[in-house]
């Protein structure tokens, strides 16, 4: 197939290019386009607007506008970004000939937190901040559009994804550990579901060659980690013994409420964002693509983005 993929030099798109570049003829679009193996060409949005862009079997819409944990960004650029340039190429994705869109939404977009035991693509949207608002916006826009007549659409709200070249918040866990600092809440066996970089490929290959049907698509590993089970798995990357303080719950609350009056950065909101439970039920993609287990488990996905972590540190 011809693919056009957007973000094409980002995180998730440098490892599509990598897994997808032997079997597909790969474009990209971006802000930057310097030669990339693997990419026939890379074209800009302004390309795009000028209609210099070739026609291509399917899109996959990556570029966008990441979750800034620290939030520091204006919410106008989210929506500027996350909403405004997925109208554009949905637009365009409409006039041409492709048969395939998929969008990379965010489960953020659906929940930022988990009520119940696990969440679904049946949930009312409740998303909290910029982010998952802009986000919920673009699948707003599609779903009013993807009736379209010879044309499939998918809509991915993937969790955590991990794996070569990540920047996100395990390589920032890998860091505190790297330093034999201790993880003092232990005492909250919380459970929270990963994306190892190499089972969404898998998805993506699978679905680019499939008659799966246009809809909203929960991504995540087949099985949820506990941060502890996460720590420990970073150790045995590292070599090291794991430092995992158990602290009376009732201790760290109070020192989190107390953080949160003093503006420490243990308060109330971060301790919830550290210990809540996080659970994405990945069912659906499933059923629609015949996989009955995706080929890396959690655990191996997360030892091999330590292990990558290692060598970029090395």
């Amino acid at each position: 197939m011809k693919l056009l993929i957007t973000g094409i030099h980002g995180f998730v798109g440098s490892n599509l290019v990598a897994s997808l570049k032997d079997r597909h003829e790969i474009y990209g679009l971006d802000i930057v386009t310097p030669d990339k193996e693997g990419v026939v060409k890379t074209y800009t949005w302004d390309d795009l607007d000028a209609g210099r862009v070739p026609d291509a079997d399917a899109i996959i819409h990556l570029a966008g506008k990441a979750h800034d944990t620290k939030n520091k960004a204006d919410a106008e650029i989210y929506f500027k970004v996350n909403t405004g340039l997925t109208q554009k190429i949905y637009d365009y994705y409409l006039r041409s000939g492709a048969g395939k869109f998929i969008f990379f939404s965010s489960v953020k977009a659906a929940a930022d937190s988990v009520e119940g035991d696990i969440l679904d693509e049946n949930i009312t949207p409740k998303p909290v901040g910029p982010y998952g608002e802009s986000k919920i916006k673009a699948e707003e826009y599609i779903q009013s559009k993807w009736d379209a007549e010879g044309k499939s659409t998918y809509i991915f709200r993937p969790c955590m994804i991990h794996g070569p070249g990540n920047k996100g918040n395990l390589n920032l866990l890998h860091s505190v550990i790297r330093r034999g600092i201790p993880w003092p809440l232990g005492s909250f066996d919380n459970l929270r579901s990963f994306t190892s970089i190499d089972n969404l490929t898998h998805i993506i290959g699978r679905l680019l060659e499939s008659d799966a049907a246009t809809g909203i698509y929960n991504i995540g590993d087949d099985t949820p980690l506990s941060t502890n089970e996460l720590i420990r798995l970073m150790c045995e990357a590292l070599g090291k013994k794991p430092r995992i303080w158990n602290m009376p719950r009732g201790l760290v609350r109070l020192m989190a409420s107390t953080g949160s009056l003093l503006h420490l950065p243990l308060n109330k909101e971060r301790l919830r964002k550290l210990t809540e439970n996080y659970v994405v039920d990945n069912g659906k993609i499933k059923r629609a693509l015949d996989i009955e287990r995706l080929p890396v488990s959690s655990a191996e996905g997360i030892r091999h983005t330590i292990k990558q972590f290692i060598i970029h540190n090395s």
